[in-house]
């Protein structure tokens, strides 16, 4: 037998909480020395403690916990459960780093402003580009909106092309336009250049037309951190007397498997104020 300090020493757990789970019948001694008090336990009662720590991690309450194991949970339903909660825990932690890049770019976006790097910005004309493209509604114009919508849709885009033996002859090219449902909804375009004939279906081929000029500045970067450079676009665009002709294309110069190392260039449709 261990004392409570062994045990809890085993258990990787406080002394404190093992007199809480004795105290609450979670998880009693194996034996109790009659004249001094102190508490004893098994290496067999560290299955039983490892179970309350585990459904407590699932956010149950030391009431629920004692209802379930007074029930006998098997060890593959609380696999299950572990599981389940596992899933739930990385899918917090995933959003909430989202929202942390989302947070860092809002504060660069803010750091930049009242510097405008001209040199950054290029006025051209965009020629007409064929290409192949699936389209998708997000909730907003928002990144963190846009990217969960728009990788999936390139997956699905490439491997259509490939069924179809239609090879990418450019880089890729995504844009957006307001969708007819409103209220600030996205139909975004996840496009590639293409050298094929023009064709409805399961692979669309289209011709993307020219833009007469067009305001075009680099982004170097993964695409959840767009804003600060869009913004500076923005600006150049207001300062420079020009008006937005709608939402930029964005054109994957360079997309290696690291999402910080991806180049693109911003090409925002604008005409002569």
């Amino acid at each position: 037998m261990f004392t409570i300090g062994d045990f809890a020493r085993h258990g990787r757990v406080s002394v404190r909480m093992l007199r809480h789970y004795d105290a609450t019948g979670l998880l009693r001694p194996a034996h109790v020395d009659p004249a001094t008090g102190y508490r004893y336990y098994t290496a067999a009662q560290l299955a039983r403690l490892n179970r309350v720590i585990a459904l407590k991690e699932l956010g149950l309450t030391l009431q629920q916990v004692g209802e379930i194991l007074d029930e006998k949970v098997g060890t593959e339903q609380l696999r299950a459960m572990l599981r389940l909660r596992r899933a739930e825990l990385e899918a917090a932690m995933t959003a909430a780093a989202a929202r942390l890049v989302q947070v860092e770019a809002r504060l660069r976006a803010i750091e930049s402003e009242g510097h405008m790097p001209e040199n950054d910005v290029v006025l051209k004309s965009l020629p007409a580009v064929r290409v192949a493209e699936l389209t998708a509604v997000a909730a907003s114009f928002q990144p963190e909106d846009i990217g969960p919508v728009i990788a999936p849709l390139y997956e699905e885009l490439f491997r259509r092309l490939d069924a179809a033996g239609v090879r990418p002859a450019g880089p890729g090219v995504a844009y957006y336009e307001d969708a007819p449902e409103g209220e600030g909804r996205i139909t975004l375009h996840a496009a590639v250049q293409v050298s094929a004939p023009l064709q409805e279906g399961a692979l669309r081929i289209v011709d993307l037309p020219s833009v007469d000029l067009a305001a075009t500045i680099v982004h170097r970067g993964s695409m959840d951190t767009v804003l600060p450079t869009a913004q500076t676009l923005a600006r150049w665009i207001d300062a420079g007397g020009y008006r937005s002709a709608g939402y930029p294309r964005e054109v994957n110069l360079e997309c290696p498997e690291n999402r910080d190392d991806w180049v693109t260039e911003l090409q925002a449709p604008v005409t002569r104020g």
